[in-house]
């Protein structure tokens, strides 16, 4: 009688994992054809519910990191550091390094942000990730370091790279090369106040690459306001 029931219910609980996995099975299936279908039109959101649903029932590395990039993509960076945290991890893949990367510039975490964007430097630098560094370290005082970031953008960067800037309602794109002369220029002021020609005569290089970036005309307008202010007082 006891041989019965033991088989019985070793039945039993065999029957109830085989229908759990099958059943576990046919969801993947539905999401992973849920997510295609979603990419297929485009819908940001529904690729988001199909990514998280197929990370709960069978949890992936690779996806997770997807799944950052997009939530990064569609500027909703604190739920993309959510998904993959703000840790400095040295295994992480270049996907996951670059959206901590960005996404904690974006948030106001210039150091935490640097962190990142140094370990994508390290695995493969250019000019772009030279910017990238120039910028954060200036935020952060490093204006010695920032410098030597915009000297080698300066040699590596190609006449056909451009950089976006967002401090306009319509965002718009300046030459790469014109970027790396205009933060030259804030370094030379920050380095040396008492300089305010030489910052100016470079950001007016700048300018002459393109005479539409916007950002460094209004910083033009702040030194040329800080040379005369002094003129204005006597």
């Amino acid at each position: 009688m006891k041989k019965t029931v033991l088989i019985v219910l070793i039945a039993t609980l065999f029957s109830g994992n085989f229908g759990y996995s099958q059943t576990k099975t046919e969801l993947e299936k539905h999401y992973q054809a849920f997510y295609d279908q979603m990419r297929l039109q485009g819908d940001v959101d529904g690729v988001i519910n199909a990514l998280t649903h197929l990370n709960v029932l069978s949890p992936s590395k690779e996806r997770m990191d997807t799944l950052a990039y997009i939530y990064a993509n569609d500027n909703q960076h604190l739920q993309a550091l959510n998904t993959i945290g703000i840790e400095k991890v040295d295994t992480d893949s270049d996907l996951a390094v670059q959206v901590k990367a960005i996404s904690l510039k974006a948030l106001n975490q210039p150091k935490r942000a640097l962190e990142q964007f140094e370990i994508l430097n390290v695995r493969e630098p250019n000019a772009y990730l030279a910017y990238e560094l120039a910028d954060l370290k200036v935020q952060l005082g490093d204006n010695a370091g920032a410098m030597k970031n915009v000297e080698y953008g300066l040699v590596n960067a190609t006449d056909d790279m451009k950089y976006a800037f967002y401090e306009r309602q319509q965002p718009y794109e300046v030459p790469l090369k014109a970027a790396f002369m205009h933060i030259k220029g804030l370094i030379q002021y920050n380095m040396d106040k008492n300089n305010i020609d030489q910052a100016i005569s470079t950001i007016d290089q700048a300018l002459q690459m393109d005479p539409n970036f916007n950002l460094a005309s209004l910083s033009k307008q702040a030194l040329t306001s800080r040379k005369d202010a002094p003129e204005e007082k006597k």
